[in-house]
């Protein structure tokens, strides 16, 4: 362990090496094990969060966290948002809705210095940022980090330095500002290559790349069909007034429960018109004119409708402290 990670963390680093989905064939199992891993990120780390991106995977991990917190008698941490800048409007207003539906403190983590620029210049997605016009702090990254030789890069979420910038570099100055030692996301072994060898408590602990901290994974055993299964089995009937106890699966956006509205729902209105993963604004596409959940999930790729530049990268930016 690391000099400057706090030794009152004690934790199984090992937890979880070597399985995949398959280990948990049960949603019970899926389940007990998110809420044991849950148990222990909130009790184990002083100052934790939950990355919150609207999206399923993390929303769904903010349930285990409400429900643990309120089994357990333990405090729900605040949940950090990376603001890149490219969102979906739809995107913005489901946060700021359930932030507020269930009294979150959300930390707004933002590159201000690259959106500053953008404003300034009145950029759109695509457009050149001048890297010598950028904080010291950015062109650090860009130039000794990244070793990119270019003078300017495109205003755009799925390229290496746009990621890298808008949402690591925009991550790691709110943990290191708000004294964060774990982060509590929603990544799942079957999502993506790079995320399959993850343990359920994952060190980053080199001070040169991030701040030293704790990633604490608790749905790492999920697949996508098991997520979507949990929320409307567990998640949505827990969390619905009106909504039947024993669940039911909406077939479309308007077959919903009598007196049940699609905002009363802790789903993100984009999965309902058919994406099944959140990107940017720019880069995302819908998969299929289906609901998320009623599409092929096992014959399909989840993240078909992301920009493939930046699924390609995905190991080296995880290696500059990535989700």
């Amino acid at each position: 362990m690391s000099e400057n990670f706090p030794d009152y963390v004690d934790v199984d680093y090992e937890d979880g090496d070597g399985e995949d989905p398959e280990d948990y064939p049960h949603i019970q199992d899926k389940i007990e094990k998110a809420i044991e891993v849950t148990r222990e990120g909130l009790e184990e780390y002083e100052n934790p969060a939950v990355m919150w991106t609207g999206g399923k995977d993390s929303t769904l991990t903010l349930y285990f966290i409400k429900e643990v917190a309120d089994r357990f008698d333990l405090e729900v941490p605040p949940a950090v948002f990376i603001d890149h800048y490219q969102h979906f409007d739809e995107i913005h207003d489901f946060v700021d809705h359930w932030a507020d539906e269930w009294d979150l403190e959300v930390i707004y983590a933002r590159n201000e210095d690259v959106g500053e620029y953008v404003d300034e210049h009145d950029l759109e997605p695509g457009d050149d940022i001048e890297i010598d016009e950028l904080s010291e702090h950015n062109q650090h990254h860009v130039e000794n980090i990244l070793e990119y030789e270019e003078d300017t890069f495109p205003f755009l979420l799925d390229t290496y330095v746009g990621n890298h910038l808008l949402k690591t570099v925009a991550l790691n100055d709110a943990l290191e500002e708000h004294d964060i030692d774990g982060v509590i996301s929603g990544v799942r072994w079957d999502e993506q290559e790079a995320r399959a060898d993850e343990t359920f408590f994952s060190p980053r602990h080199d001070p040169d790349i991030y701040p030293p901290h704790d990633r604490i994974q608790p749905i790492l055993q999920f697949d996508e069909a098991a997520v979507w299964d949990a929320f409307w089995n567990f998640v949505v009937p827990d969390t619905v007034e009106n909504f039947p106890e024993e669940g039911h699966v909406p077939q479309s956006d308007d077959d919903l429960p009598e007196g049940v509205e699609q905002e009363d729902i802790p789903i993100s209105p984009k999965y309902f018109a058919g994406f099944r993963s959140l990107g940017s604004e720019v880069s995302t596409e819908k998969s299929d004119e289906d609901p998320a959940w009623l599409q092929d999930l096992e014959g399909t790729t989840e993240r078909a409708g992301r920009a493939q530049d930046k699924e390609d990268l995905m190991e080296r930016l995880r290696d500059l402290g990535y989700m």
